[in-house]
């Protein structure tokens, strides 16, 4: 059911690669809701996924970016501001992938030029992506930024492999860049942390069937899906959410308590 909360509201939402994808039902919801937002993600993924029926579904453009590439994604918010008319509210960062992960390398011998991109994409590209909004100064008063992440940022998950650490790096920029936006801009920028979901990319992790059964079993609610995670974002994207920024919000019923 529509609120219209989103009535007059720009965003950008990155990351969404098919219907399983929670950045996918994000846009769907803010969609719904009434906001106009551009949809982003690298060329490659853009080859890969299924975004153009997003676009279409929810009237929106497509404008891709390498998220590691700050001209990228300079381009991205001047091009986003142009098309959307006006500063952005909200951003998605869905953003997410390890080298050492896909080929399967313990974490005890890892590939560290795969390391380091890890790290890029999946957290230096969440820094990025902040530093030039804040230089264009492309988002408005009160707007909020939100990256998606896992507890194995905070906890010891030997399947989740170098992952873990680019998370704990993310979240260490929520806090950081958080004082440093808001103080600057009154911008909120906050992390989920989301149950295991069966996501493409969460899927293609080794041990994954296994280790969502396992905390679908120990949290009193279950494992929180895509479409529950993405209402959440969008509580974090409205008005009503405003004076929460700089936090990591676990959304896993309640397996970071219990698990």
């Amino acid at each position: 059911m529509s609120h219209n909360l989103f009535k007059g509201k720009r965003g950008i939402i990155s990351g969404a690669l098919d219907h399983h994808s929670i950045a996918w039902k994000v846009a769907e919801k803010a969609h719904a809701e009434g906001a106009i937002f551009t949809l982003t993600n690298a060329p490659i993924a853009l080859r890969m996924g299924e975004i153009n029926k997003l676009a279409e579904a929810t009237k929106s453009q497509v404008l891709p970016a390498d998220a590691t590439n700050v001209d990228e994604l300079t381009a991205l918010f001047e091009k986003s501001t142009e098309v959307l008319g006006g500063k952005i509210d909200f951003v998605l960062h869905s953003i997410g992938m390890s080298p050492n992960v896909r080929k399967n390398l313990p974490y005890d011998a890892l590939n560290y030029d795969f390391y380091a991109k890890s790290l890029d994409i999946s957290a230096m590209s969440w820094h990025k992506m902040l530093a030039v909004a804040k230089k264009l100064d492309a988002i408005n008063e009160w707007g909020s930024v939100v990256a998606l992440s896992y507890i194995a940022a905070q906890r010891a998950y030997p399947f989740y492999n170098d992952m873990a650490d680019a998370k704990a790096m993310l979240e260490s920029i929520v806090r950081s860049f958080g004082y440093h936006y808001g103080k600057a801009k009154k911008v909120r920028i906050n992390s989920v942390s989301q149950s295991p979901t069966k996501t493409t990319a969460g899927t293609g992790i080794k041990g994954f069937e296994d280790f969502y059964n396992f905390a679908d079993s120990i949290s009193p609610l279950g494992n929180a899906s895509a479409e529950s995670c993405a209402d959440y974002c969008i509580t974090l994207f409205t008005d009503y959410t405003r004076m929460v920024p700089m936090q990591n919000l676990y959304h896993d019923g309640g397996y970071s308590t219990t698990g």
